[in-house]
């Protein structure tokens, strides 16, 4: 899962939404695919939910104001708000089922998507998650449930194969049992141990802990410190967890995962001057996401906030991408076209979803904060071979 906490304001606008809408009412097309996004517009999910379903409108805004897809076919979206309900989920979902959408978007958060699977699975209807990382969505998805970010797995991965470059031979991993995504920590380990470093102990908190002194002061007793401790954290847990661990004078280098990828860590000023973490890009001079966020900001009058409208953006070009190949809107056509997708060209990284059971192979942003800003250490690719199996849920 992908997270980070911004204000509300896209999703309080996103949710006028909530009925439907043909996001460019002039195409005139002789064919309609409907995309039916059943994701969170209220409720703690909306603030991750959103800003994709904001790049995934633009990206459509783009393909109906060219005449539609291979000028034929137009594209609606139909967003229902599951109001990070599970429950709710699996009502709005089926409604669009029964609509007959040929496409469909869940939530970022994994457990709300596991709890669609068998839903997913029976209607043959190929789903996105907007911006889940977990690797074990087949798992109740089967080949149905795509992913939307670089997975849990391939991040860790990058970031060890990193520390390890770094010279680091020790590390400290630090998760949370409570949800899938803060177990990334484990992976981490796995790789780095397997690439020659040693783990010195592994820390655990809850969600929402305020206080992680305790935590903190097993580090501050290792001898010797750890030259790096890699988090999944997110906020408000992450800034807190810093906060902590500089204060006792803990200085080892810390690595985290794309739920920091938010303004927030960028304002915590000299507390997080250094800290690296994983990402699905960076906008670079000339770059392909640069141009994208110009195009953004034209076409909303904001700049984005958040790699994850490019996100959305990116996944309406892997729609459109599946019906050039299929040919039309027939969802297992599209289902099969995403199966057999290789190097589809967005603006955060060539996609390929082949033989990687729903998550995408891709290359990953690792990024240092330097000065208040995100630097881009390299867009990483890592060998397969040394990604980890999936943990299972």
């Amino acid at each position: 899962m992908t997270l980070w906490r911004r204000g509300l304001t896209a999703g309080i606008a996103l949710a006028a939404l909530t009925i439907g809408f043909s996001s460019n009412s002039d195409v005139r097309a002789d064919e309609k695919l409907v995309i039916g996004a059943a994701v969170a517009m209220t409720g703690w999910l909306a603030p991750y939910d959103s800003p994709v379903i904001e790049g995934l409108k633009v990206g459509i805004d783009e393909i109906n104001a060219a005449g539609g897809i291979d000028g034929r076919i137009s594209v609606e979206l139909v967003v229902k708000d599951q109001r990070t309900d599970t429950a709710q989920g699996v009502i709005v979902t089926q409604e669009l089922i029964d609509a007959g959408v040929n496409v469909l978007i869940v939530p970022c958060d994994s457990s709300a998507v596991h709890a669609l699977g068998g839903l997913i699975q029976a209607a043959q209807i190929p789903a996105f998650s907007t911006c889940s990382s977990s690797p074990t969505l087949a798992v109740t998805g089967g080949d149905y449930v795509f992913a939307n970010a670089p997975a849990d797995n391939l991040q860790a991965t990058v970031s060890a194969v990193y520390a390890r470059d770094q010279g680091y031979d020790t590390a400290y991993v630090f998760l949370s049992p409570d949800i899938e995504y803060t177990i990334l920590p484990k992976y981490f380990g796995q790789v780095f141990a397997e690439l020659g470093g040693t783990v010195l102990g592994e820390g655990s908190y809850a969600l929402g802990q305020q206080d992680f002194s305790a935590e903190v002061a097993k580090i501050k007793a290792l001898e010797p410190q750890p030259d790096v401790i890699y988090t999944a954290a997110f906020e408000p847990d992450f800034p807190a967890f810093l906060r902590t661990l500089r204060a006792v004078g803990v200085e080892s280098a810390v690595i985290a995962a794309d739920g920091i990828d938010s303004p927030t860590t960028l304002a915590l000023g000299e507390l997080a001057e250094g800290v690296v973490f994983t990402s699905s890009g960076v906008a670079t001079p000339g770059s392909r996401l640069e141009a994208f966020e110009d195009m953004f900001e034209e076409a909303t009058g904001a700049r984005p906030e958040t790699i994850f409208n490019a996100a959305g953006y990116d996944l309406a070009t892997i729609i459109k991408t599946a019906v050039m190949i299929s040919g039309g809107t027939d969802s297992k056509g599209l289902q099969e076209a995403i199966v057999n997708m290789v190097d589809v060209q967005g603006v955060t990284s060539a996609i390929t979803y082949k033989g990687m059971k729903g998550i995408q192979q891709r290359s990953v942003a690792l990024v240092m904060v330097s000065n208040g800003q995100k630097v881009l250490i390299e867009d990483a690719v890592v060998d397969p071979a040394l990604i980890p199996d999936p943990i299972m849920p």
